[in-house]
């Protein structure tokens, strides 16, 4: 199976006063097409610097980030921010929508910078919301809807531009148990139909709809393996 993601003795090191503050030591991670993986890990593990460097926000330090072949680290601030832009999709658990535009817009914006013309982005983007259950919700606004919604409005953007991982920071962290377990039904069934998907989490509840949980601690993997409840 292809290889997506492959990090190699990596480290993160951030300069505080006269001291090095060490976020990510050694971290060693491979992800392969088709994977629906969780990064389960209490707050100050090292997540949210892990997430931003697997979502070309950040660097590393030391150690090597390969994605899709590629090495992270080589490539310009142009090619990084396309990358950003077509290889990755981004859901965040506070949505993160244009509050005065409605779902159809929210969809459509990432596909503002591709090739398409006005009218295949609006046929693409009514797709991904008829995709997530929104076909009668196109024409509101993210304040007529509800938070369940809202981060469906998120997941139809986030796979607008086909992208190769979806990366998910606490995807269900603003929703109620029972939405909440909803939306993760429906990370499920893109992970069915091919898609990649790489949750970030503090809860093991939540990980455990992962196909496998890389669990993170002090900025250092410990343990890799397969979820026991799927």
């Amino acid at each position: 199976m292809k290889e997506i993601v492959s990090m190699k003795n990596l480290y993160k090191i951030y300069r505080m006063a006269d001291e090095d503050l060490a976020v990510l030591k050694d971290v060693n991670l491979s992800v392969s097409e088709g994977e629906f993986i969780a990064i389960l890990g209490p707050s100050g593990s090292g997540k949210s610097t892990l997430m931003n460097i697997i979502g070309c926000l950040d660097v590393p330090t030391k150690g090597e980030y390969y994605l899709s072949g590629r090495l992270i680290r080589d490539q310009s601030e142009r090619a990084l921010a396309r990358i950003r832009n077509k290889e990755i999709g981004f859901i965040f658990q506070s949505f993160q929508l244009m509050p005065r535009q409605t779902a159809l817009k929210n969809v459509e914006l990432p596909m503002i910078y591709s090739s398409m013309s006005p009218s295949q982005r609006r046929a693409r983007a009514m797709h991904m919301l008829e995709r997530v259950g929104l076909s009668d919700r196109i024409y509101h606004r993210p304040t007529q809807l509800s938070g369940g919604q809202q981060q469906r409005v998120a997941i139809a953007r986030a796979i607008s531009t086909n992208p190769t991982i979806l990366l998910a920071d606490e995807p269900t962290g603003a929703l109620d148990q029972n939405i909440g377990r909803q939306v993760l039904e429906l990370f499920r069934e893109l992970n069915i139909e091919g898609r990649t998907i790489i949750m970030i989490t503090h809860d093991p509840n939540i990980a455990a709809y992962a196909s496998r949980v890389i669990y993170l601690l002090d900025g250092r993997i410990e343990d890799r393996g397969d979820s026991s409840d799927n």
